[in-house]
């Protein structure tokens, strides 16, 4: 396993025992499962350059966003964003594709610069037709606040790889960590805040 994701998975396991939360992780880690083999060879011919920490992390458990394993559905907290003690959910392998199209979809007119008062990090390409983003996390209400991407088509300013959060009202797109690694690393120093007692109620 990619050293960074396993420092990561075993830094949210103490964090959620040290908030009371020690019978949902343990609930979760016994039905978990991680994504199969042919939604690996999908995700590597879609994103040739997926992060081996993001891989890691879905071979971990494939998804914590209202998904069925054992025949239950479960919501988890596993990531957190730039947003002071807010939880957001790790999306499926499903998902991940499913939503490949996503950005562009919805956000084309964002990206493309349409509207003064929406804030696009100067990061993130303006060229709508070569965007290529992971849509790998959603926030704690469904997604409807906040969006996490891993950005493949970045401009000439930003690196590829890198994370942008996408929030609601008002909305702005702002890259928070260069890489995916880099963006494990600031949560973990940020000591997984988005976990915490009021949560484990």
């Amino acid at each position: 396993m990619n050293p960074i994701a396993e420092q990561y998975i075993t830094g949210l396991k103490k964090t959620y025992f040290e908030n009371h939360g020690k019978e949902s992780w343990e609930h979760f880690e016994k039905i978990k499962h991680g994504l199969a083999q042919e939604n690996i060879q999908q995700l590597k011919q879609l994103y040739p350059e997926i992060p081996g920490a993001l891989m890691d992390l879905l071979k971990y458990a494939d998804g914590t966003y209202w998904r069925e394993y054992e025949g239950e559905k479960t919501a988890f907290y596993f990531l957190g964003s730039d947003i002071p003690e807010y939880p957001y959910y790790l999306l499926a392998s499903g998902e991940i594709i499913e939503n490949r199209d996503l950005a562009a979809r919805y956000y084309k007119d964002y990206i493309g610069r349409e509207y003064d008062e929406v804030e696009v990090d100067e990061k993130i390409t303006n060229t709508v037709k070569d965007l290529k983003w992971l849509h790998f996390s959603d926030c704690m209400n469904n997604g409807g606040t906040s969006q996490l991407f891993i950005d493949f088509s970045p401009s000439e300013k930003g690196t590829k790889g890198q994370i942008v959060r996408f929030v609601h009202d008002p909305d702005e797109f702002t890259v928070i960590a260069d890489s995916f690694e880099d963006y494990l690393k600031m949560l973990m120093a940020k000591g997984f805040d988005f976990i915490n007692e009021e949560f484990m109620e």
